[in-house]
């Protein structure tokens, strides 16, 4: 992967720069994208798990050789383990060290432990700091999972880049990070949070884009293999799954058939193997069911 230190001047130039990092995007998402980079606004991706939301950050690190950071979000998530918190030993240790020191002077001692030097930073602030490399990429994953007055905390830094610190007061990036959000719709997002960001909804790929994509992704596939397993999961997603395959399940399905030495699918291949694909036994079993009814040929026929 070749890497490059400047920002897309064009919508195909950023289409180009996905690309160079295996992604193969659709327009509406490389307008997107150049959108978000060119306005300094945060983008808020949206859509079903799997279909590469979370790789559009991970790729726009890799190809523009800035640090990526990531903040996992889960239910409970909290300031603490988001954006800062102090470090409550070692202010412990400063304390008792004046104090066998005979120190008295317990204001001053006070607001020499709320200095930086005390501060451990977590991802959020971490991407506001000044870099060599330049700015960060800064990926909150899934924020549909954190709860919602974490979502509340977030507006100040996706509004300004800045937050604020009541013992230390507020910190403004000079150079705001490159920030990119992800949902998969487990609940709604507030308004407000979205307001801030621009948008774009993430669909299934079309059987075209997603051969693309197996094709960049896994090449030792052959065209054969690519034809058959996308054409094969685009038949999946037609059916009423409980969570049908999304784009990472293609490519972990094709990794595996490789894996398998396999060069086309045929029905023992499939039923073998679908569990890199499906996550769940009652759709497993839907599958099964169909295979043996219609037979992979047809399911697995070029569209």
């Amino acid at each position: 992967m070749r890497a490059t230190t400047g920002l897309p001047t064009s919508i195909d130039d950023t289409a180009e720069l996905l690309r160079r990092g295996g992604y193969v995007p659709e327009r509406g998402l490389a307008t997107a994208l150049y959108l978000a980079l060119k306005m300094r606004r945060p983008l808020f991706l949206d859509g079903e798990a799997g279909v590469g939301k979370t790789e559009v950050a991970k790729v726009l690190a890799a190809v523009l050789a800035r640090d990526l950071v990531r903040l996992q979000c889960y239910e409970g998530l909290d300031v603490a383990a988001a954006v800062y918190e102090w470090n409550y030993p070692r202010q412990m240790m400063a304390i008792r060290l004046a104090e066998a020191a005979g120190r008295g002077q317990e204001a001053a001692l006070s607001q020499s432990i709320y200095t930086e030097e005390y501060l451990l930073k977590r991802p959020l602030l971490t991407a506001l700091q000044p870099h060599a490399g330049g700015a960060r990429v800064l990926l909150i994953d899934e924020i549909d999972r954190a709860d919602e007055p974490f979502e509340a905390f977030l507006l100040e830094m996706l509004a300004d880049f800045q937050i604020t610190i009541p013992e230390l007061g507020t910190m403004r990036s000079k150079d705001p990070p490159i920030v990119i959000l992800t949902s998969n719709r487990t609940r709604e997002v507030h308004d407000a949070l979205k307001r801030r960001c621009l948008y774009h909804w993430i669909d299934y790929p079309g059987a075209e884009r997603e051969r693309a994509i197996i094709k960049a992704r896994v090449p030792a596939a052959g065209d054969t293999l690519n034809a058959q397993v996308v054409a094969f999961v685009q038949s999946l997603r037609g059916l009423e799954l409980f969570k049908p395959p999304g784009l990472a399940e293609t490519i972990d399905w094709a990794n595996a058939l490789v894996a398998l030495n396999a060069r086309e699918l045929d029905r023992e291949t499939v039923e073998a193997t679908l569990g890199v694909a499906l996550k769940y036994q009652d759709d497993i079993a839907r599958v099964r069911a169909e295979v043996a009814a219609r037979g992979v040929a047809p399911m697995a026929a070029a569209q």
